[in-house]
C-alpha cells in the first residue's frame, strides 16, 4: 500500500481507526471542521488524542478521493447517506471503501415517523447506501468489538471485515494488522451489518439494568435473550444467521453490552440511574446509535409479525418513558417455553 488510505469522519472511532492505520500506511482524515483540520496537521492531535505524523488532515474531499484507493467512511448511520453523497462525485469504480459505521439508514422516514409500516425495502445498511449512491464496487464494513477507547489504549483486540470480494478482505488486513489489532474476514456482509447494529439496541437495556443494579444474573439473561431476538429479526430479513455467533456477532454483543467504554451502554446506565432519554440525548458528546436502532427493530418487528419483548421494552422505556423496573416485571414474568428456538 503506497497510497495514503482516507477516512471520512474526525470522531473517536475515526481517529482510533486512523490509528491503527497509520502503524502499515498514511492516511488522511476527512473533517468538515477547518479547526480539526489544523489540529490534526499542526498540532497532532484530535480530540485530545496524540496523533502520529503520517496521519494528516484535509478539508477536501476531491483531493482525498484523488490521493486515496481506500476509503474508510466512519460517520453515525443518521448522517452517513449525506455524507457519502458529498464525496460521491469524486469516487470511481477503483475504489475500494470499507466502512465502519454500526447502525442503519431509513429512507423517506424521520425518526417520529417510524410507526408507520416500516419494512425491509425502507432499511438499509452502510454498504448498500455507498452501493446506491457510489460507482464504487469493491463494498465492505468494519465490525467486531471494537470500542475506541480501548483501542486508543493499545489494547488488543480483533475485528472482521464483511465484504463480497475477497481483494477487500486482503486489503484490509494487509492495512489493519498490526501487534494488537487482528483481522478476521467474512464474506457475509450482510449479518455483519445486522449483528453490529442490532447489539447497540441490546447494549442499551444492558446498561438500564447496571444503572438499576441488578446484577450479573439477569444482564447475563438479557444478552442471551437479546441475541435470540437479533436472530429472529435478521432471519425475517434475509440474512444468514451463522455470523451472529461470530467475532461479529456475539463477540461485538459482549463487549458493547458490558463495557462502559460503550456509548450505548452507558446511554443505557444514565437512563437505569433515573435520566430520560431527552436529558441523555442533550448531553451526549457522540450519538448512541442504539437509540436509533431500538426503534427501527421494534417497526421492523411489527411489520413481519415477530415478537422482540426486550426490544418492545427497551423502546417503551427510551421513547416512552415507561418505568424500566415495569418493563423488567414485565420481561421475567414473559411466557417463554424454550431456551434455544432459533437454530
Amino acid at each position: 500500500m503506497k497510497k495514503p488510505v482516507g477516512i471520512i469522519g474526525a470522531g473517536s472511532f475515526g481517529t482510533a481507526i486512523a490509528k491503527i492505520l497509520s502503524h502499515n500506511v498514511d492516511v488522511f482524515m476527512y473533517s468538515r471542521k477547518e479547526e480539526t483540520v489544523r489540529q490534526i496537521n499542526e498540532e497532532h492531535n484530535n480530540l485530545g488524542i496524540p496523533l502520529q505524523k503520517n496521519i494528516r488532515g484535509i478539508h477536501d474531499v476531491e483531493k482525498l478521493a484523488a490521493e486515496c484507493d481506500v476509503i474508510f467512511p466512519i460517520v453515525p448511520s443518521s448522517a452517513f447517506r449525506s455524507a457519502i453523497k458529498i464525496i460521491s462525485p469524486f469516487i470511481k469504480p477503483y475504489h475500494m471503501i470499507i466502512h465502519g459505521t454500526k447502525g442503519l439508514d431509513v429512507t423517506g422516514y424521520k425518526m417520529d415517523e417510524l410507526d408507520k409500516k416500516l419494512s425491509r425495502s425502507n432499511v438499509h445498511t452502510m454498504s448498500e447506501i455507498i452501493i446506491q449512491e457510489t460507482s464504487a464496487l469493491r463494498v465492505g464494513c468494519l465490525s467486531g468489538p471494537n470500542l475506541a477507547k480501548e483501542i486508543l489504549e493499545n489494547k488488543p483486540t480483533a475485528t472482521v471485515i464483511a465484504s463480497r470480494f475477497d481483494e477487500v478482505i486482503n486489503a484490509g488486513e494487509e492495512m489493519l494488522n498490526t501487534d494488537t489489532f487482528h483481522v478476521f474476514g467474512t464474506n457475509d456482509t450482510l449479518g455483519a451489518e445486522f449483528a453490529g447494529a442490532f447489539k447497540n439496541a441490546i447494549a442499551i437495556g444492558s446498561g438500564i439494568l447496571t444503572g438499576l443494579d441488578m446484577g450479573k444474573n439477569l444482564q447475563s439473561i438479557l444478552i442471551t435473550r437479546g441475541l435470540r431476538e437479533m436472530i429472529f429479526l435478521a432471519k425475517a430479513l434475509g440474512a444468514d444467521i451463522a455470523t451472529f455467533f461470530g467475532t461479529a456477532g456475539i463477540g461485538d454483543l459482549i463487549a458493547t453490552t458490558t463495557s462502559t467504554n460503550s456509548r450505548n451502554f452507558s446511554f443505557g446506565k444514565r437512563i437505569g440511574l433515573g435520566e430520560k432519554s431527552s436529558e441523555v440525548l442533550a448531553t451526549s458528546v457522540e450519538l448512541a446509535e442504539g437509540y436509533r436502532t431500538v426503534a427501527i427493530m421494534h417497526f421492523l418487528a411489527q411489520h413481519y409479525k415477530i415478537r422482540l419483548p426486550i426490544i418492545r421494552m427497551i423502546y417503551s422505556v427510551i421513547y416512552e418513558d415507561f418505568d424500566p423496573k415495569k418493563a423488567i416485571r414485565f420481561l421475567i414474568k414473559y411466557p417463554y417455553a424454550v431456551d434455544v428456538d432459533f437454530l
